[in-house]
């Protein structure tokens, strides 16, 4: 049974459509990687899942025990955002305000679980510093610990490794691979680090005016017989 499944969806804003007749679904302990050219709905497409905004057409379905407001989200960050004075422990735990809801403040679980991410992803003793202060590679990593506090089932990364140096690059695609091997954790990811992304994804969807949804067996094999997209 899927986690998502989304049917029929026609992305775009106003009359300008990006993509139309797109459906693929999502299992538990897939992990999906967003290819495609820019400007061909990749951000869209994430950020409709999400229900920051409406399609046009069609329809997105959760299952299997998952909500809209479980699924983790690292966004691409602005400057600003990475210029943003906060601590990394407020920047973390503000992704269970899900779960917090209406309340003024965070209950024990939740920054227990705070402290479980960071831990988790080797940030803990930064706890204390101010986000801006830290490099590229520690600030996603931040961000993936915020996301993480938000669900146990599915992330979506929309270009995780954007500005980062190659090591640092390296090692956001280990945590994330690890997270949805060991973790069980499904993963959306849109990635023009295309060679790389496709090292750990289990399918592919390319959007665009040709849109191919399957395996990665069946993407490289398509484009070994010659396949266009």
């Amino acid at each position: 049974m899927p986690l998502l499944e989304c049917k029929d969806l026609c992305l775009g804003y106003n009359k300008n459509i990006l993509v139309q007749n797109l459906n693929f679904s999502v299992n538990a302990g897939d992990y999906l990687c967003i290819v495609g050219e820019n400007g061909s709905g990749k951000t869209t497409l994430m950020r409709t899942i999400l229900g920051l905004q409406r399609a046009l057409n069609g329809s997105i379905i959760f299952d299997g025990g998952l909500q809209k407001n479980q699924i983790g989200y690292l966004p691409q960050q602005t400057q600003v955002q990475r210029d943003f004075p906060a601590s990394v422990f407020e920047i973390v735990i503000s992704g269970c305000q899900s779960s917090a809801g209406m309340r003024p403040f965070y209950n024990k679980e939740e920054k227990q679980r705070a402290f479980k991410n960071m831990k988790r992803l080797g940030i803990l003793a930064l706890a204390k510093r101010c986000y801006r202060d830290l490099s590229g590679g520690q600030q996603q990593r931040v961000l993936l610990a915020r996301a993480l506090c938000a669900t146990q089932k599915m992330l979506l990364l929309d270009e995780p490794i954007t500005g980062l140096d190659p090591n640092a690059a390296e090692e956001m695609y280990r945590l994330v691979k690890d997270l949805n091997k060991n973790d069980g954790i499904s993963v959306i990811m849109i990635s023009h680090d295309v060679n790389v992304a496709l090292k750990d994804a289990t399918h592919i969807l390319h959007v665009g005016a040709n849109i191919f949804f399957g395996t990665k067996e069946e993407y490289f094999s398509r484009h070994k017989n010659g396949g266009g997209l």
